[in-house]
C-alpha cells in the first residue's frame, strides 16, 4: 500500500500539471479549503453575483505558496486567457486575473476548479517517491476531477486502475 508520511498528502488526489527534468508540479483535486470562491474574489476586487460561482468551494492546491491562485480547466477553443500553460488531456492551468474576472462574470471555462498553493517536487524528488512505493499513480481523467463529488474523487481515481482502497492496508505481516 502506497503510504505518504507527510500529512499534506494525506488520502489526497494530485493532479500533476507539469513534470520534466526540472521536477514536477501538481494540484491536490479532493481536498478544500474553509474558503469560498467569492471570498477570494472579493479580496481581489472582482464583483460575482451568481451564487453557483459565489460559493463554489476554494481547493487547497499543495503546501506550496499557499497565497497564490491556479485555476485548472479544460481548453477552450473559444477563449483563452493570459498565464494559461496546456498539458495532455485537453488541460490547462492559469494563474491570470482575467480568468478570475472572466470566472465572475459566467463567461469562463465550464469546467473548472480554483486551488491556491501547488504541490512541488524538485529534480527526481518524485521519481524517487514514486520508487518508493508512496503514491499510486493513474491516467488522468476530467471526469473525476470536474464530475465527481469532492469526497468520492480519490476513490474513482483508484477504482479507474482497479483497486479497492477499502480492501488496503499499510501494515505488513509475516507468514
Amino acid at each position: 500500500m502506497p503510504q505518504m508520511l507527510d500529512p499534506s498528502f494525506d488520502h489526497t488526489l494530485t493532479y500533476i500539471c507539469d513534470h520534466d527534468e526540472r521536477g514536477a508540479l501538481g494540484l491536490i483535486v479532493n481536498r478544500t479549503l474553509n474558503l469560498e470562491l467569492g471570498e477570494v474574489l472579493e479580496q481581489m476586487d472582482i464583483n460575482v453575483d451568481k451564487p453557483e460561482i459565489r460559493h463554489r468551494e476554494v481547493f487547497e492546491g499543495g503546501p506550496v505558496d499557499p497565497t497564490h491562485g491556479l485555476v485548472l480547466h479544460l481548453a477552450s477553443a473559444a477563449k483563452s486567457w493570459e498565464m494559461t500553460h496546456y498539458f495532455s488531456n485537453d488541460m490547462c492551468i492559469s494563474s491570470s486575473r482575467d480568468i478570475l474576472q472572466d470566472i465572475a462574470i459566467g463567461k469562463g471555462p465550464a469546467n473548472f476548479l480554483v486551488a491556491l498553493g501547488h504541490a512541488g517536487w524538485g529534480p527526481g524528488q518524485l521519481e524517487a517517491e514514486l520508487a518508493d512505493n508512496a503514491w499510486l499513480t493513474c491516467p488522468a481523467d476530467p471526469a473525476i476531477i470536474f464530475a465527481t463529488p469532492v469526497e468520492q474523487r480519490l476513490e474513482k481515481a483508484a477504482e479507474s486502475i482497479g483497486v479497492n482502497l477499502h480492501r488496503l492496508s499499510i501494515d505488513t505481516g509475516h507468514a
